[in-house]
């Protein structure tokens, strides 16, 4: 065994000239690591006999301790040294600029619900929800959609694996099954407006597999198309901001509704862009109609006794009508520079100055 007194004076003498910590990790390693001078020392004590392994053992602990207490103080002076280095190179200057401010802004989707949802709240609508995830039953059957219909296909809709007893649930494909929740729920009178995201399985520039939907649902005693037709005008007046905007109602079909209307509003078309307002031309913008008997019957409402409507809008279509967003996938793609191009901020509520025509409902 080398003789100790002079190990640890050479040991100690290395750690008070080195000038990095990678240099102190070195001597640290070469004395006190597995394979380091002082532990290849600690092996050998066990060829000794019993007094001299005593001995020797006290003496390399000794040894041991003191190297240790002589690496940790010399750590601590060279990474005070590292540290001052690091604030003086890293030193912030205070006079240079502050960094540009940047106004957060409301998505377009976003400010068109809360416009949708203030214009109704004007007329006494509440907003209701439901979940993303529905059975068959009230995404389809409730709604008087017959089992053959195109829309319960699997290549229209998103369907889930099918559970134990082998129903399978789907990708709400429109907000309409709140309706339905909301009939079993409560008696009328009911005034309802759901906004919410809906699934079909379709995508290019105006369809999009995941997109918003606002759908309106009036049931009570006496209500009638009139009513309809004057909800429905007020609100394409007030979300467009056109006071005068002409509003057809176009006879169509829905499977919940009967009879049904597509709804179109007036517009011009001149050299490839669209305008909002009296013109030689038609844009359909919704659809709607009085609630079918057999919706009300699968609800336990008397259709003699109860009558109602129900309207459903596309927001990204409406949205992209008012403010001229040409593709519907970039809604999605997150791209700060197209937010800060049709992005909003915070903005007043809008109004629609009126009563309903018609007579109010």
């Amino acid at each position: 065994m080398e003789s100790l007194d002079a190990v640890s004076s050479e040991i100690i003498d290395a750690i008070d000239i080195a000038d990095s910590l990678d240099a102190l990790e070195a001597i640290r390693i070469d004395a006190l690591g597995k394979k380091g001078r002082i532990s290849l020392m600690m092996r050998e004590l066990g060829g000794m006999n019993a007094e001299d392994r005593r001995a020797a053992g006290q003496t390399l602990n000794r040894v041991k301790d003191d190297i240790a207490t002589a690496i940790d103080a010399k750590q601590k002076i060279l990474a005070a040294v590292v540290l001052n280095e690091r604030l003086e190179a890293e030193r912030l200057d205070v006079s240079l600029p502050s960094r540009p401010h940047t106004d957060a802004r409301l998505h377009p989707l976003s400010r068109t619900i809360e416009e949708v949802i203030a214009i109704f709240a004007e007329m006494g609508f509440q907003v209701a929800e439901g979940p993303d995830i529905e059975s068959d039953y009230y995404n389809f059957t409730a709604l008087n959609i017959p089992p053959e219909h195109p829309a319960r296909q699997e290549h229209d809709t998103f369907y889930l694996p099918a559970d134990a007893e082998g129903g399978r649930k789907v990708l709400r494909t429109h907000t309409s099954p709140v309706q339905i929740r909301t009939m079993e729920s409560q008696d009328p009178p009911i005034r309802i407006i759901v906004p919410g995201r809906t699934y079909r399985s379709d995508h290019d520039a105006t369809h999009s597999p995941m997109f918003h939907q606002c759908e309106g649902l009036v049931i009570g005693d006496g209500i009638h198309m009139g009513h309809l037709k004057g909800c429905l005008i007020d609100f394409c007046r007030a979300f467009f901001g056109v006071d005068d905007l002409p509003v057809r109602f176009r006879p169509s079909y829905f499977p919940f509704t009967e009879p049904s209307a597509e709804v179109d509003i007036g517009c011009t078309r001149q050299n490839g862009a669209l305008k909002i307002g009296a013109g030689d031309d038609w844009l359909e913008i919704l659809g709607s109609g009085m609630v079918n008997p057999r919706v009300l019957e699968n609800c336990g409402y008397d259709p003699e006794k109860y009558q109602g409507f129900a309207f459903g809008m596309g927001i990204e279509r409406i949205a992209m009508l008012k403010y001229g967003i040409p593709d519907l996938r970039t809604f999605y793609d997150s791209d700060l520079r197209w937010m800060r191009h049709y992005g909003f901020l915070p903005f007043d509520a809008p109004s629609i100055h009126a009563g309903l025509s018609g007579g109010g409902i």
